[in-house]
């Protein structure tokens, strides 16, 4: 049986959060199967947990040069991927992007010709990159008054489109404008990474995980069959509540007594939401006090878990840090430590206070 701290160091080792890794920022990114990116700087702040004298101006470089895009992928939502993942992500979880659109935006979009639709919109984001408003405006035009937004989610679900910079790049920032992958990128996506590889990366980067884990993970249903089509070359556990957890044999176990030094994540980092039962890394009550109490500030975690929250305020060179139990005096100090580390490296230095 694996134990919830089992599970917690289990994950903070296959998400480089343990200690800090020399690995290459590609390389990191494509381990961890993305980067959740709505907040277009929230990628360097997940970086430099992670990587050992993290420079942000090789991951801005990398997004300049096309080696990594900034699109729609898991949970319909925007990560920062490899160009090589992102061609082979964005159809394996077409039908996620289709689902979501319908959730939402079904009865503004029926009776429309979808394919059309796309068609239409794919002329206007290769003819110029454009936002979602003025793309939605566009469209509106052509299709009798349509919701804009509803227009414009639907050209993003027949059509795969990029953020180019200099949305996301650092130092620099702009507008969120869209693209199709093909004019970026110069090829289409595709072919389809399969749903066994897409379990096993998600193994390598979140297990020992549930098939519901999974699920939740990347938008997709029916993944028990997958598993079942890889038990053979898995290994199986239980947790405590008799769930039976997956593996790839020889991914990392450490100990529960291994040291989780603190670590300030960003605001949606997918360490947080990738499992259905996030009980391996948020103690109970504490996440949803803390979200009432402070809204959408960022993770810190303690001793692997979360524990707190904060808030950086560049201009101010002020790290805001609220906590949501008592510490240790070594606990805090060490929080403080790690505060000190992240103002130098994204405000060149500041003051940090405890929120009450």
């Amino acid at each position: 049986m694996l134990r919830s701290t089992d599970l917690n160091r289990a994950l903070l080792a296959r998400q480089l959060l343990l200690e800090r890794t020399r690995r290459d920022p590609l390389d990191v990114i494509e381990h961890l199967v993305g980067l959740q990116a709505q907040e277009p700087l929230d990628p360097y702040t997940g970086l430099w947990c992670r990587i050992d004298e993290f420079d942000p101006h090789t991951l801005a470089t990398a997004l300049e040069d096309k080696e990594v895009v900034r699109i729609a992928l898991q949970r319909s939502t925007i990560h920062l991927v490899t160009a090589a993942d992102a061609l082979v992500l964005r159809p394996a979880l077409q039908v996620v992007q289709e689902r979501t659109m319908k959730g939402t935006f079904g009865r503004a979009l029926e009776g429309l010709d979808l394919d059309q639709l796309a068609t239409d919109g794919r002329k206007l984001v290769e003819a110029k990159p454009r936002a979602f408003g003025e793309l939605g405006k566009e469209l509106a035009k052509t299709y009798d008054g349509r919701d804009p937004l509803a227009l414009a989610i639907a050209v993003r679900t027949g059509v795969a489109l990029v953020q180019p910079p200099p949305r996301g790049v650092w130092g620099k920032g702009g507008r969120a404008l869209h693209t199709s992958i093909e004019a970026w990128l110069g090829e289409p996506p595709g072919p389809a990474i399969t749903l066994e590889g897409l379990v096993i990366r998600y193994l390598a980067a979140f297990g020992p995980a549930t098939v519901k884990d999974a699920q939740v993970w990347c938008g997709l249903t029916r993944l028990a069959e997958v598993f079942d089509r890889l038990r053979s070359c898995l290994v199986t556990f239980k947790d405590a509540g008799g769930a039976e957890l997956f593996d790839l044999p020889d991914a990392p176990r450490p100990p529960a007594d291994t040291p989780a030094p603190p670590r300030f994540l960003p605001q949606f980092d997918n360490v947080l939401l990738s499992h259905a039962d996030r009980s391996r890394i948020v103690p109970d009550g504490i996440g949803e006090r803390i979200y009432k109490q402070f809204g959408h500030w960022s993770p810190l975690l303690v001793d692997g878990r979360l524990r707190g929250t904060w808030k950086l305020d560049r201009a101010a060179a002020t790290l805001s840090i609220e906590l949501g139990d008592n510490l240790t005096k070594a606990e805090r100090t060490a929080v403080e430590e790690e505060g000190a580390r992240l103002l130098d490296f994204a405000a060149g230095g500041g003051t940090i206070r405890f929120v009450k």
